[in-house]
């Protein structure tokens, strides 16, 4: 719709409003973003844990890079509104779960939630905060696939064997929960 309105076909530089809400929605589909959210905790529950790993870290890269090319020309309130609540969804929503995918689905709507917030008001810090998620969550992913852990009460079980990833794995899912010592 851009490039009949204008004659651009650079993404860079939208003037039409209806390619800028296309192009926000399709962004936020990528990204699993509130309201288009609800297909990430499925995909990521029925997948094996490192393509679950891939799906919530590389392929994220692709549709945040292209938001932080165009944020200058696609609507903030919109966006601000949709990055609200995802962090805010996607934190209640993992309040109530037990499988670990599921909750590090909803960590990871959480966190793109928070990212795409400080990608309004500067986009080098959601670069870093994206670069920080992304460690986390693999560090995280990479931890239950060696232990073999697909809920948390198989985590909780697994201290006895393997101490010392179990204690690191908690503190990475502390980190990635927020607390304040921690990079989350």
């Amino acid at each position: 719709t851009n490039a009949w309105a204008t004659g651009q076909w650079d993404i860079t530089q939208l003037n039409h409003p209806t390619s800028c809400l296309l192009l926000t929605a399709a962004i936020a589909i990528k990204l699993g973003l509130v309201p288009f959210h609800f297909w990430f905790p499925e995909v990521l529950q029925g997948s094996p844990l490192m393509t679950a790993l891939l799906l919530s870290t590389l392929m994220k890269f692709p549709p945040l890079t292209l938001l932080l090319m165009t944020s200058k020309s696609l609507n903030p309130a919109l966006l601000t509104t949709m990055a609200l609540a995802s962090a805010a969804l996607g934190g209640w929503m993992g309040l109530n779960q037990t499988q670990t995918r599921k909750i590090l689905a909803f960590s990871s709507i959480s966190h793109l939630g928070w990212i795409a917030i400080i990608l309004v008001y500067s986009p080098k810090l959601a670069l870093l905060t994206f670069y920080l998620y992304t460690i986390m969550t693999s560090a995280v992913f990479m931890a239950l696939n060696k232990i073999k852990a697909l809920n948390m009460s198989m985590v909780l079980t697994s201290w006895t064997k393997t101490p010392v990833l179990n204690a690191t794995l908690m503190l990475m899912l502390l980190s990635l929960a927020g607390l304040p010592p921690l990079t989350g």
